[in-house]
Protein backbone atom coordinates (compact mmCIF):
# COMPACT_ATOMS: atom_id res chain seq x y z
CA UNK A 1 0.00 0.00 0.00
CA UNK A 2 1.51 3.48 -0.87
CA UNK A 3 1.45 5.92 1.58
CA UNK A 4 0.17 9.07 0.96
CA UNK A 5 2.08 12.07 0.19
CA UNK A 6 1.34 15.85 1.61
CA UNK A 7 3.21 18.50 0.20
CA UNK A 8 1.25 20.89 2.51
CA UNK A 9 3.01 18.78 6.05
CA UNK A 10 6.46 18.99 3.81
CA UNK A 11 6.82 22.24 3.46
CA UNK A 12 5.38 22.66 7.11
CA UNK A 13 8.07 20.76 8.71
CA UNK A 14 11.22 21.61 5.90
CA UNK A 15 11.05 25.48 6.97
CA UNK A 16 12.54 26.36 10.47
CA UNK A 17 10.01 28.56 11.95
CA UNK A 18 7.03 26.34 11.57
CA UNK A 19 9.30 23.01 12.26
CA UNK A 20 10.34 24.64 15.43
CA UNK A 21 6.45 24.90 17.02
CA UNK A 22 7.26 20.90 17.17
CA UNK A 23 9.09 20.81 20.59
CA UNK A 24 10.72 17.51 19.59
CA UNK A 25 12.34 19.16 16.23
CA UNK A 26 13.43 22.08 18.51
CA UNK A 27 14.97 20.00 21.25
CA UNK A 28 16.34 18.07 18.61
CA UNK A 29 17.93 21.25 16.85
CA UNK A 30 19.62 22.47 19.99
CA UNK A 31 20.68 19.18 20.97
CA UNK A 32 22.42 19.06 17.37
CA UNK A 33 24.31 22.27 17.72
CA UNK A 34 25.20 21.87 21.89
CA UNK A 35 27.35 18.31 20.41
CA UNK A 36 28.68 20.43 17.30
CA UNK A 37 29.83 23.14 19.74
CA UNK A 38 30.58 21.37 22.91
CA UNK A 39 32.83 18.73 21.10
CA UNK A 40 34.31 21.00 18.48
CA UNK A 41 36.21 22.87 21.81
CA UNK A 42 36.93 19.29 23.18
CA UNK A 43 38.28 18.32 20.03
CA UNK A 44 40.46 21.68 19.62
CA UNK A 45 42.11 20.76 23.20
CA UNK A 46 42.93 17.47 22.42
CA UNK A 47 43.92 18.52 19.29
CA UNK A 48 46.14 21.22 20.54
CA UNK A 49 48.10 18.37 23.09
CA UNK A 50 47.93 15.94 20.58
CA UNK A 51 50.21 18.59 18.08
CA UNK A 52 52.30 19.17 21.31
CA UNK A 53 52.81 15.61 21.94
CA UNK A 54 53.84 14.74 17.87
CA UNK A 55 56.18 17.84 17.75
CA UNK A 56 57.81 16.62 21.79
CA UNK A 57 61.39 15.21 21.60
CA UNK A 58 60.49 12.74 23.91
CA UNK A 59 59.41 9.39 21.85
CA UNK A 60 57.17 7.76 24.24
CA UNK A 61 55.29 10.97 24.21
CA UNK A 62 55.42 10.80 20.43
CA UNK A 63 54.40 7.44 20.25
CA UNK A 64 51.14 7.73 22.53
CA UNK A 65 50.31 10.68 20.29
CA UNK A 66 50.42 8.51 17.15
CA UNK A 67 48.62 6.01 18.82
CA UNK A 68 45.39 7.83 19.55
CA UNK A 69 45.48 9.82 16.26
CA UNK A 70 45.89 6.72 14.23
CA UNK A 71 42.91 4.86 16.05
CA UNK A 72 40.39 7.31 15.94
CA UNK A 73 41.47 8.27 11.66
CA UNK A 74 41.56 4.83 11.18
CA UNK A 75 38.09 3.10 12.60
CA UNK A 76 34.70 4.27 11.95
CA UNK A 77 33.17 6.63 14.00
CA UNK A 78 29.96 4.78 14.58
CA UNK A 79 32.03 2.34 15.83
CA UNK A 80 33.94 4.37 18.46
CA UNK A 81 31.01 5.34 19.74
CA UNK A 82 29.62 1.71 20.24
CA UNK A 83 32.60 1.02 22.03
CA UNK A 84 32.82 4.02 24.24
CA UNK A 85 29.35 3.72 25.16
CA UNK A 86 28.72 -0.29 25.89
CA UNK A 87 32.58 -0.73 26.50
CA UNK A 88 33.62 2.05 29.04
CA UNK A 89 30.25 1.08 31.06
CA UNK A 90 30.86 -2.82 30.50
CA UNK A 91 34.56 -2.44 32.01
CA UNK A 92 33.14 -0.36 35.03
CA UNK A 93 34.62 2.84 34.28
CA UNK A 94 32.02 5.01 33.95
CA UNK A 95 28.60 4.02 33.79
CA UNK A 96 27.24 7.55 32.03
CA UNK A 97 24.51 8.33 34.37
CA UNK A 98 22.16 11.38 33.61
CA UNK A 99 23.55 14.37 34.80
CA UNK A 100 22.08 17.58 35.06
CA UNK A 101 24.02 21.18 34.26
CA UNK A 102 21.94 24.04 35.16
CA UNK A 103 18.71 23.29 33.73
CA UNK A 104 20.44 21.08 30.70
CA UNK A 105 19.96 17.72 31.13
CA UNK A 106 23.00 15.26 29.71
CA UNK A 107 21.95 11.53 29.09
CA UNK A 108 24.51 8.80 29.60
CA UNK A 109 23.96 8.31 25.42
CA UNK A 110 24.65 12.34 24.87
CA UNK A 111 27.47 12.50 27.11
CA UNK A 112 29.23 9.49 25.06
CA UNK A 113 28.62 11.12 22.32
CA UNK A 114 30.09 14.73 23.26
CA UNK A 115 33.12 12.39 24.41
CA UNK A 116 33.65 10.88 20.96
CA UNK A 117 33.00 13.21 18.96
CA UNK A 118 35.54 14.88 20.88
CA UNK A 119 38.22 12.88 21.08
CA UNK A 120 37.53 11.98 17.43
CA UNK A 121 37.99 15.37 16.62
CA UNK A 122 41.32 15.73 18.32
CA UNK A 123 42.74 13.09 16.32
CA UNK A 124 41.59 14.97 12.98
CA UNK A 125 42.59 18.58 15.19
CA UNK A 126 46.11 16.79 16.59
CA UNK A 127 46.84 16.94 12.43
CA UNK A 128 45.86 20.38 11.40
CA UNK A 129 47.33 22.45 14.42
CA UNK A 130 50.81 20.39 13.68
CA UNK A 131 50.65 21.56 9.92
CA UNK A 132 49.79 24.70 11.65
CA UNK A 133 52.92 25.45 13.68
CA UNK A 134 55.22 23.67 10.94
CA UNK A 135 53.97 25.96 8.01
CA UNK A 136 55.72 28.61 10.65
CA UNK A 137 59.02 29.65 9.75
CA UNK A 138 61.29 28.11 11.84
CA UNK A 139 63.56 31.15 12.48
CA UNK A 140 60.42 32.81 14.34
CA UNK A 141 61.25 30.34 16.78
CA UNK A 142 65.02 30.96 17.12
CA UNK A 143 64.41 34.74 17.46
CA UNK A 144 62.19 34.33 19.58
CA UNK A 145 64.13 31.76 22.17
CA UNK A 146 67.23 33.80 21.05
CA UNK A 147 65.80 37.38 23.58
CA UNK A 148 64.72 35.09 26.33
CA UNK A 149 61.85 34.04 25.96
CA UNK A 150 60.80 30.01 27.16
CA UNK A 151 59.82 27.43 24.45
CA UNK A 152 56.53 27.81 25.85
CA UNK A 153 56.05 31.54 25.45
CA UNK A 154 57.12 31.50 22.13
CA UNK A 155 54.75 29.03 21.23
CA UNK A 156 51.79 30.74 23.17
CA UNK A 157 53.22 34.28 22.14
CA UNK A 158 54.70 33.98 18.20
CA UNK A 159 54.51 30.62 16.95
CA UNK A 160 50.38 29.86 17.50
CA UNK A 161 49.26 33.15 16.77
CA UNK A 162 50.78 32.82 12.67
CA UNK A 163 49.70 29.30 12.93
CA UNK A 164 45.82 30.03 13.08
CA UNK A 165 45.79 31.45 9.61
CA UNK A 166 46.15 28.27 8.26
CA UNK A 167 44.49 26.26 11.32
CA UNK A 168 41.24 27.99 10.38
CA UNK A 169 40.13 27.07 7.26
CA UNK A 170 40.48 23.62 7.84
CA UNK A 171 38.95 24.28 11.23
CA UNK A 172 35.41 25.39 9.86
CA UNK A 173 35.33 22.29 7.48
CA UNK A 174 36.09 20.25 10.13
CA UNK A 175 32.93 21.63 11.79
CA UNK A 176 30.64 21.40 9.28
CA UNK A 177 31.95 17.33 9.23
CA UNK A 178 30.81 17.98 13.10
CA UNK A 179 27.23 18.74 12.63
CA UNK A 180 26.57 15.64 9.67
CA UNK A 181 28.14 13.36 12.60
CA UNK A 182 25.98 14.30 15.16
CA UNK A 183 23.42 11.78 13.33
CA UNK A 184 24.98 9.01 14.52
CA UNK A 185 23.97 9.59 18.18
CA UNK A 186 21.07 7.89 17.31
CA UNK A 187 22.74 4.62 17.01
CA UNK A 188 22.87 4.93 20.82
CA UNK A 189 19.46 6.29 21.62
CA UNK A 190 20.14 10.27 21.68
CA UNK A 191 17.28 11.92 19.51
CA UNK A 192 19.05 14.77 18.18
CA UNK A 193 18.18 16.84 14.78
CA UNK A 194 18.29 13.64 11.97
CA UNK A 195 16.44 11.30 14.90
CA UNK A 196 13.72 13.94 15.60
CA UNK A 197 12.65 14.40 11.82
CA UNK A 198 12.79 10.43 11.67
CA UNK A 199 10.62 10.21 14.86
CA UNK A 200 8.43 12.48 12.86
CA UNK A 201 8.41 10.91 9.34
CA UNK A 202 7.39 7.13 11.17
CA UNK A 203 4.47 9.14 12.95
CA UNK A 204 2.92 11.15 9.55
CA UNK A 205 4.05 8.34 7.24
CA UNK A 206 2.49 5.50 9.09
Amino acid sequence: MTPSFSWAVFWQYLWPPTAFENPLIRVGFLLTILLAVVSMVIGILFGLLGALAMLSKHRVVRAIATVYVTWFRSTPLIVQLALIYFGVSALGIYAFPSETIGFITLSGAIQAGILTFGLNEGAYMTEIIRSGIRSVDPGQMEAARSIGMTHGQAMRWIVLPQAVRVILPPLGNDFNSMIKSTSLITTIGAIEFFGAYAQLNGVLYD
